[in-house]
């Protein structure tokens, strides 16, 4: 199996993992946010697409953020956004060869500074940084008396046993 094999495969499956978590929240507590310094739970949410677009623009070997478009109106519309996202992404990861995901593309590598990095190492990063995004969102459910999904494992609201 190809890196880049291994790389879609891992994104479906943690696709689904996300989807169902996001659609697990309820939209009437999208503004919701457990602290001043936290994005609400619709921004949280929006971070996804903006991850993805984001490996869009570092397959395309040009990272410029001002190219995001800006978060949809309403939760619902965000979660919708975020399937029509990865479906895109993935069509795009797909018809890239290899070895333009062997090239580099200027990414942040520290605070204020860009370097260097294999593109393929962008998208890891990223689909990497969106499961750490996941994990706080996971903890906005609970907040808001949601009910939590099964991740990696059961949960106390979807248990296994």
């Amino acid at each position: 199996m190809s890196e880049k094999d291994l790389f879609i495969k891992s994104l479906e499956m943690e696709y689904k993992t996300t989807h169902k978590v996001l659609k697990a929240y309820p939209a009437e507590q999208a503004a919701f946010t457990p602290h001043p310094k936290c994005k609400s739970a619709q921004a949280l949410a929006f971070n996804f697409i903006f991850e993805m677009k984001g490996a869009d623009m570092a397959i395309d070997g040009e990272m410029d953020f001002k190219r995001i478009p800006k978060p949809p109106a309403t939760f619902a519309e965000v979660v919708t956004a975020y399937e029509q996202a990865h479906a895109a992404f993935v069509a795009h990861v797909r018809r890239t060869p290899d070895a333009e995901l062997d090239k580099t593309v200027k990414f942040m590598v520290g605070p204020k500074k860009m370097g260097d990095l294999r593109r393929m190492d962008v998208l890891w990063f990223l689909l990497h940084d969106s499961i750490h995004h996941r994990g706080q969102f996971s903890i906005y459910l609970r907040m808001v008396d949601a009910k939590v999904p099964s991740i990696y494992g059961p949960t106390a609201d979807e248990p296994w046993g």
